[in-house]
C-alpha cells in the first residue's frame, strides 16, 4: 500500500506543476494551495495506512506467538541428520520411515543417507552430512567400533549425536535408542528351551557380531540354553543378518545334519531365508523356528502357520523415538543415556495383538 501511495503522489505532483507553467500566476498560486491540500489528504491517508499496517503487523505477530506456544515439537527451524546403515532391508526401511513420518509431524527437515552396509561409506555420508550444518545427527551404525570415529567427527563440530539400534564403541553420545538385544536373546532361548521340553539339537543363525545387537541377541540365547544340559547347540554360524545369506547357510547345515529339532535366527529377515531352506528340504514340520524384529514377512508368516515364533522389536517405533527424542534434545530437555523399548514374544497366540506401526 505504501508504494502505491507514494507513486501516486509523484504522479499526481508532476502532472499539476506541468500544467503550472502555462497558467497565469494567480491559477498557479491556486495550483499549489490544491496541490498543498492534496498531498496532506495523501499524508493522512498514507499514516492511516501505515498504522492499519502496524495494527496488522502486531496481530500477526500475537498469531504466531500463540501458534508457537501451541506446538508441541521443535522450537524453531532445526534440521536432523540421519545416517541409516542400509535401506536394502526391510527392518531398516521401516526405522527410516519411523523417522520420517515423525519429523513431518514435528516440524523438523530431515536428511538422511544410506551407506549400503559399508562402514566406510558411512564415514564418508557423515562427513558430507555435517558439511550441511545439522543440528542434530542420528548414527545407525554400520559396525559399532567403526562408529566410533564416525562419532568423534561430529563431536569436533559440536553436532549433538544420538544412536539408534546399534551403539558406538565410543564418543560423546547424548543417548541410544534401542531394544534390549541380550533380552531379546534370552526370550528366544526360553521359547526354544520350553517348546523342546529342555532335549534336543538346535541351530543358531548369527548375526553381525561387529555390532552390539548381533553380540547381545547371540550372547543372551546362549546364556538360556547353557542351563539346559539336554539342548546342544549343533552349529552356530553368522549370516549378517542377511535373507540371501541365511537360505545358503542353513542349506549347508540341513544338509551336514539330519537332526535338527530347532532354528533360532537373530532377525527376522535371516529367519524367513532359513525357512526358504527348511520348506525346500521339507523339513518344515519337524523343526521349530524363531526370529527376531516383527517385521511384515515375519507376521505374515506366523499367521499363515508357516514360522512358530518371532520377537516384536518394531522398527518404527525405533525409528519415531528417535526423532521424538532429538526434539527433545534441541527443545533443551534432559533425556536418558538409555532410551529401552519394550520388546515380546510373539506366537500364533497373540501375532495379531501386536502393533508394529
Amino acid at each position: 500500500m505504501k508504494k502505491v501511495w507514494m507513486v501516486s503522489a509523484v504522479a499526481v505532483f508532476g502532472l499539476l506543476s506541468a500544467c503550472g507553467d502555462n497558467d497565469v500566476e494567480n491559477e498557479g498560486a491556486a495550483d499549489n494551495d490544491m496541490n498543498n491540500n492534496m498531498n496532506n489528504d495523501m499524508d493522512n491517508n498514507m499514516d492511516d495506512d501505515n498504522n492499519t499496517n502496524d495494527e496488522n503487523d502486531m496481530n500477526n505477530n500475537d498469531a504466531n506467538n500463540n501458534a508457537n506456544n501451541n506446538n508441541g515439537g521443535a522450537d524453531g527451524d532445526y534440521t536432523v541428520a540421519l545416517a541409516m546403515n542400509t535401506l536394502d532391508n526391510p527392518f531398516f526401511v521401516d526405522l527410516s520411515e519411523g523417522a520420517e513420518e515423525t519429523a513431518e509431524e514435528e516440524g523438523l527437515d530431515l536428511i538422511m543417507t544410506d551407506s549400503q552396509g559399508d562402514a566406510g561409506q558411512q564415514a564418508s555420508d557423515v562427513e558430507n552430512l555435517l558439511t550441511q550444518s545439522p543440528d542434530l545427527l542420528i548414527l545407525n551404525p554400520v559396525d559399532s567400533d567403526a562408529a566410533e570415529q564416525i562419532v568423534l567427527m561430529a563431536n569436533e563440530q559440536d553436532v549433538p549425536v544420538l544412536t539408534v539400534d546399534r551403539q558406538a564403541s565410543g564418543g560423546d553420545v547424548i543417548s541410544h535408542i534401542g531394544f534390549d538385544a541380550l533380552r531379546s536373546g534370552n526370550i528366544a532361548g526360553e521359547f526354544v528351551s520350553d517348546t523342546l521340553e529342555g532335549e534336543g539339537n538346535v541351530v543358531e543363525i548369527q548375526g553381525i557380531l561387529g555390532t552390539n545387537v548381533g553380540r547381545d541377541r547371540s550372547e543372551g540365547f546362549n546364556e538360556h540354553i547353557e542351563e539346559h544340559d539336554g539342548i546342544e547347540i549343533i552349529a552356530s554360524q553368522s549370516a549378517n543378518f542377511d535373507r540371501g545369506e541365511a537360505l545358503n547357510v542353513a542349506e549347508d547345515i540341513l544338509q551336514a545334519n539330519d537332526d535338527i529339532d530347532a532354528i533360532y535366527a537373530a532377525n527376522d529377515e535371516m529367519v524367513m531365508g532359513a525357512l526358504s531352506a527348511v520348506e525346500a528340504a521339507g523339513r518344515e514340520d519337524d523343526i521349530v523356528m524363531i526370529g527376531t524384529d516383527a517385521i511384515d514377512p515375519a507376521m505374515e508368516a506366523i499367521q499363515e502357520g508357516r514360522l512358530d515364533a518371532t520377537i516384536a522389536e518394531p522398527p518404527f517405533f525405533l525409528g519415531r523415538d528417535a526423532v521424538h527424542t532429538a526434539v527433545d534434545v534441541l527443545n533443551g530437555e534432559d533425556v536418558d543415556e538409555m532410551i529401552t523399548l519394550e520388546n515380546q514374544l510373539v506366537t500364533e497366540e497373540n501375532v495379531d495383538e501386536i502393533e508394529t506401526r
